[in-house]
C-alpha cells in the first residue's frame, strides 16, 4: 500500500471516528476494531487438519454398514414348456388336432430381483412381480456375504405387489433391517436404496423423499407409494429404502421411465403396509383388509365446486350399505372423508390404505365434511362376512366362463371390487390361459346375462352354463357399459 493511500486511510478512519463521537454511538476502541476491520491483518488464520472422517467428509457408510447385510438378491428359475406351433398350446386346436403339432419342449426361465431380510429367522420380504409367473418355479436369494440358501413362498398380493420369502436355513440366523414407522417420514428427508441393479451386485444410491402417499401410479385400490429420486433401476425391485437411522422405511418396487433406466423418479412400499404382510406371513394367517360398507370416489375439481369445498382433494361417500360399518359409524352419502386418525387423505386410494394399515380389529377417527361443516366419526374396522359355501365357484367346461371364479356380490366384494350392483354373478379371478381369459374376461365383471336369460345368483350361472349351446350369447357389465359376447359353442 503506497505512502498516500495510506494517509488518506488514516483520514478516513479519523472522519468516521468524529462522527461516531458526535453521535454517542461507540467509544474510541469502537472505531478501532472498525479500522481494524477494514485493514486485517496479512496473515491467514491457522487450518487445522480433520481429527476424523466424519468431519471430513459426510459419509453414509456408517449407514451402508448397518443395512446392506440385510438386503439380498432374489433368483428365480421357472420351468416353463414351449409348442413349436402358436396354436399348440390352444385347448381348442388340441381338442380336434391332438398331438399333430407335437410334443412341448421344456426351457428355463430366469429372473432377479432384490429382497429385505427382516427376521433373524430368514423372512424375507420382496414384491409378487420378483416372484411371480407361470411354470415350476425354484427361488434362491443370495446374501451381500456370497451365501446362497433355498427359500420358498410363504404369501404373495399382486394388489400390494406385496410377497413374503422363507429362507430354508435350518438354525442360522440372520442379519436383519428393523421396520420404521414409514409415517414419520417427510418429504426432503435423506433416503438410501439398496438393491441389485441389472445383475451387477449390490448398490447403494442415495436421494431425498420426493412425495408421500402417492396413489395415482398404483394399479388397485390398495397401492400408496413413497417417492424419491434416488437411482432405482431394473433389479431393484424388492430393496430396501432406509432412512438415516438404517432402518427400513420402504420397499423399492417400481420406477417412473421411458428409457428404462433411472430418471429420478422411483416409488417404494411404505414399512407400514410392508409390516403388516410380515406379521401375517410370521402368524400364518391371511392380511385381512377393513370391509367399509361404503362406495368411495375421489373428488374431482367438479365435485368440490358442487359441494363448495376449498381444495380438490379427499374422498367422496357415493353410497352406504344398510347394514355395513359405514353406515354405523353415521356415515353418508355426500360425505367428504378428509383425513383418517390425522392423516390427510387426497383420494379414495389413501383413504382405503390408511384403513388398511390401521389394521382391523381397531377403531380409527375419521374426518368429514358435511354440508360445508368439518365433523368426525368414529368408525370401526371390521372384517367382510365370510362368503358362505354356495357363494363361490371355480367354473370348467365347454363354455365362455371355463376358468373364471364367480361369486355373488356380497357386500366384501362389492367393496373388493368396487363395483355398484347389489345382486347378480361377479367375476372374482380368471386363470391364465383358460377360455375365460381369452375372451378377455376381467375381476369385476358382473355376468348379467345367458342367452338372454338374467343371472341372480351362481346357481343360477351354472345351470344356464350345464346346457350345450350353438351360440353363446353373454351378457357382461363392466362399470357403466354392457358388452355382448357372441362365442361359437
Amino acid at each position: 500500500m503506497s505512502r498516500k493511500i495510506k494517509e488518506l486511510a488514516v483520514l478516513a478512519g479519523a472522519g468516521l471516528l468524529a462522527v461516531v463521537a458526535v453521535f454517542g454511538l461507540a467509544r474510541q476502541d469502537a472505531a478501532a476494531q472498525l479500522f481494524d476491520g477494514l485493514f486485517p491483518s496479512e496473515t491467514p488464520p491457522r487450518r487445522e487438519v480433520p481429527p476424523s472422517r466424519e468431519v471430513a467428509q459426510y459419509s453414509f457408510s456408517p449407514i451402508v454398514r448397518k443395512a446392506a447385510p440385510a438386503v439380498v438378491n432374489v433368483y428365480v428359475q421357472r420351468r416353463v414348456q414351449t409348442f413349436s406351433s402358436p396354436f399348440a398350446n390352444d385347448p381348442f386346436f388340441r381338442q380336434f388336432f391332438g398331438d399333430a403339432f407335437g410334443q412341448p419342449s421344456e426351457r428355463i426361465q430366469s429372473s432377479l430381483g432384490s429382497g429385505v431380510i427382516v427376521s433373524p429367522d430368514g423372512i424375507v420380504v420382496t414384491n409378487t412381480h420378483v416372484i411371480r409367473g407361470r411354470g415350476e418355479t425354484e427361488i434362491r436369494v443370495a446374501l451381500s456375504d456370497k451365501r446362497e440358501f433355498d427359500a420358498k413362498v410363504l404369501t404373495q398380493d399382486d394388489k400390494t405387489d406385496i410377497a413374503i420369502l422363507k429362507i430354508d436355513n435350518g438354525e442360522q440366523r440372520f442379519p436383519t433391517l428393523e421396520l420404521e414407522d414409514s409415517d414419520t417420514l417427510e418429504v426432503g428427508d435423506m433416503v438410501l436404496a439398496i438393491g441389485n441393479p441389472f445383475g451387477v451386485g449390490q448398490t447403494v444410491t442415495s436421494g431425498i423423499v420426493s412425495a408421500l402417499a402417492r396413489s395415482e401410479i398404483g394399479i388397485s385400490d390398495s397401492q400408496v407409494f413413497i417417492q424419491t429420486d434416488a437411482a432405482i433401476n431394473p433389479g431393484n425391485s424388492g430393496g430396501a429404502l432406509v432412512d438415516m437411522s438404517g432402518k427400513l422405511v420402504g420397499i423399492n418396487t417400481m420406477i417412473f421411465s421411458q428409457s428404462g433406466g433411472s430418471q429420478g423418479i422411483g416409488f417404494a412400499i411404505p414399512s407400514n403396509l410392508v409390516r403388516l404382510y410380515v406379521q401375517g406371513a410370521a402368524e400364518g394367517r391371511k392380511v385381512e383388509r377393513p370391509w367399509l360398507g361404503a362406495r368411495l370416489e375421489t373428488v374431482t375439481r367438479d365435485m368440490a365446486e358442487g359441494l363448495g369445498l376449498d381444495r380438490v382433494a379427499g374422498a367422496v361417500v357415493a353410497r352406504v350399505s344398510d347394514s355395513g360399518p359405514a353406515a354405523g359409524a353415521g356415515l353418508k352419502a355426500g360425505d367428504v372423508i378428509v383425513n383418517v386418525d390425522g392423516f390427510e387423505v387426497a383420494d379414495a386410494r389413501a383413504v382405503q390404505y390408511r384403513l388398511t394399515t390401521r389394521g382391523v380389529g381397531r377403531t380409527v377417527k375419521v374426518g368429514i365434511i358435511r354440508k360445508g361443516q368439518p365433523h368426525t366419526v368414529e368408525l370401526p374396522l371390521v372384517a367382510a362376512p365370510k362368503p358362505g359355501r354356495d357363494d363361490v365357484r371355480n367354473l370348467a367346461g365347454q363354455h365362455p366362463l371355463d376358468g373364471a371364479r364367480v361369486s355373488n356380490i356380497l357386500p366384501g366384494v362389492v367393496d373388493e371390487l368396487g363395483i355398484d350392483e347389489i345382486e347378480g354373478v361377479v367375476v372374482l379371478s380368471v386363470r391364465r390361459a383358460s377360455t375365460a381369459a381369452r375372451l378377455g374376461f376381467q375381476p369385476g365383471d358382473v355376468i348379467a346375462e345367458i342367452g338372454g336369460v338374467p343371472v341372480t345368483n351362481v346357481r343360477d350361472l351354472e345351470g344356464l352354463l350345464a346346457t350345450r349351446q350353438r351360440m353363446w350369447l353373454v351378457a357382461v357389465r363392466r362399470g357403466d357399459k354392457v358388452f355382448n359376447l357372441q362365442v361359437p359353442g
